[in-house]
C-alpha cells in the first residue's frame, strides 16, 4: 500500500520504490525485490516491469502493484510518479544493459534516486553522462555490485586500509562459471539471449557480465587504481557474438601487479568468484561459495581462519551482519546490504542531512570505472593483446 501525503511527511516510513524491468521470466528482478525487503527499508509500489505492455501489467498484478501504478514504459512511469504526492522516491533498474542509461536519465531528470544493476551502461560515454547527471541532480545513485556487501569483504577492505597486509604487491581475482558452455542463447534462454547480444549487452559479454564483478571487488578491497591492462578475450562457442572467456594481466598504480580470469565456459564451476590479495606483511583469500570465512596469513605465521561474527571480527563486518556466527549469510544478503546502505543515504537526503561517513555502496562513479575497464579490455584484445591504459 502506498504511503499517502508528501514525500517529506514520509520521513519515518519505508522508502517508496519503483522498478524498471524484472517482470515475468526475469531472474535478477526477484533478487532485487527480496533484497530490498530484507531490512524492511523499502516498499515496492510502482513498476514498468517489461517492455511488453501486456507482460508489464500481468507482472505488476502478480506483485500486488495497483493498476494505476503499473506502467507500459519507464518514461511514462518517471513522469507520472514524479507528479504524485506519494510518488516513488527511488527506482531499481534491472533491465538488460542497453536500457540502463535511458531509464536512469529519465528518473534522475524526474528527481528520483536510482539503484541500477551492473554494468552501469553499454558505453563509457553513456556512463560519463550519467555521472554528470547524477552530480547535477544531487540524487543517490547506487550500482548493485552486490559482492561488496558481504561482511567479510567489508572486513578485508578494512584490514587492507589499516595496513595489516603492508604494501600491496599482488591482486588475483577470478570468476568462473560454466552455464554458457553450450550455445544456450539458441535454446530460448532469455538470460543467455540478451547477455550474448552486443545490441543489448554492449561490447563485452563475459567481461561485462561477471568480469566487472571480479574487477570491482579487487578495487573495493584494495583501494588500488588500475593503470593499464593486457587482455585476451576469447569466444569459444561457435557462432557466439561476444566473449565467453577473459584472461587479463593488470598493472596497478603504485607498482602492484595482478591477474583476472572470468569464464562462462569453465565446466564444473557454478559461481566461482574468488579474490586473493598479497602484501609485504600478509595475505588474504576469500571465496564467494563460502563467504562467511576469510583466510588471513601474516608472513612467517600460521594461516588464520576469520569467521563472520566470530572472534577477530572487525566492526566493519559486524555492522552489516544480520545473524549470529555459524548461520550462513550470502548472495541475497549481499544485495540487501547495498539496498540498506542506499536507504541510509536516501533517508539523509529526505532530511537534508549529510550522509554518515560509514555508509558505503558502489556509486555511479564506480560504475564508470567498470565501464572504462571493459572498454580498455576490449580494445586491448582487439589490438592483439597489447598493454592498454585505463
Amino acid at each position: 500500500m502506498a504511503i499517502e501525503g508528501s514525500k517529506e511527511e514520509a520521513a519515518s516510513g519505508r522508502i517508496r520504490l519503483g522498478m524498471v524491468g524484472g517482470g515475468q521470466g526475469a531472474f535478477i528482478g526477484a533478487v532485487h525485490r527480496i533484497a530490498s525487503r530484507i531490512d524492511d527499508q523499502y516498499e515496492l509500489v510502482a513498476g514498468a516491469l517489461s517492455s511488453e505492455p501486456a507482460r508489464a501489467k500481468a507482472s505488476a498484478k502478480d506483485l500486488g502493484i495497483a493498476d494505476d501504478r503499473a506502467y507500459g514504459s519507464f518514461a511514462e512511469m518517471a513522469k507520472a510518479e514524479a507528479a504524485r504526492p506519494d510518488g516513488i522516491e527511488a527506482v531499481a533498474i534491472v533491465t538488460p544493459n542497453h536500457m540502463h542509461a535511458p531509464a536512469a536519465k529519465a528518473f534522475l531528470d524526474a528527481g528520483i534516486h536510482v539503484i541500477c544493476d551492473k554494468p552501469l551502461t553499454t558505453t563509457v560515454a553513456e556512463a560519463e553522462e550519467l555521472v554528470a547527471l547524477a552530480k547535477k541532480s544531487g540524487k543517490v545513485f547506487a550500482v548493485t555490485h552486490n559482492y561488496t556487501g558481504y561482511p567479510m569483504i567489508r572486513q578485508a577492505r578494512a584490514m587492507v586500509a589499516a595496513g595489516e597486509l603492508g604494501t600491496i604487491r599482488l591482486v588475483q581475482a577470478e570468476y568462473p562459471q560454466d552455464w554458457l558452455t553450450e550455445k544456450a542463447e539458441a535454446t530460448g534462454s532469455k538470460q543467455a539471449e540478451w547477455r550474448t547480444d552486443p545490441k543489448r549487452s554492449g561490447a563485452g559479454g563475459c567481461i561485462g557480465d561477471i568480469g566487472t564483478h571480479a574487477y570491482n571487488l579487487a578495487c573495493f578491497v584494495t583501494g588500488l587504481e588500475l593503470d593499464e591492462l593486457l587482455a585476451q578475450l576469447s569466444t569459444f562457442v561457435e557462432g557466439r557474438l561476444l566473449d565467453d572467456d577473459v584472461e587479463i594481466l593488470l598493472r596497478w598504480k603504485g607498482g602492484a601487479r595482478g591477474m583476472l580470469w572470468a569464464s562462462q565456459v569453465a565446466v564444473g564451476h557454478e559461481n566461482g568468484l574468488k579474490l586473493r590479495v598479497y602484501g609485504t606483511k600478509g595475505g588474504l583469500e576469500w571465496t564467494q561459495a563460502d563467504p562467511n570465512y576469510l583466510w588471513f596469513t601474516k608472513f612467517g605465521q600460521p594461516k588464520q581462519l576469520l569467521t563472520r561474527g566470530g572472534a577477530g571480527a572487525w566492526p566493519e563486518a559486524a555492522r552489516v551482519t544480520r545473524v549470529p556466527s555459524g548461520h550462513p549469510e550470502g548472495y541475497l544478503e549481499g544485495f540487501a546490504t547495498i539496498y540498506a546502505e542506499a536507504a541510509r543515504a536516501i533517508r539523509a537526503a529526505r532530511e537534508g542531512k549529510a550522509v554518515d561517513a560509514d555508509v558505503i555502496y558502489p556509486s555511479v562513479e564506480d560504475g564508470l570505472i567498470g565501464m572504462k575497464f571493459i572498454d580498455a579490455a576490449v580494445k586491448s584484445s582487439q589490438a592483439g593483446n597489447v598493454w592498454t591504459k585505463v
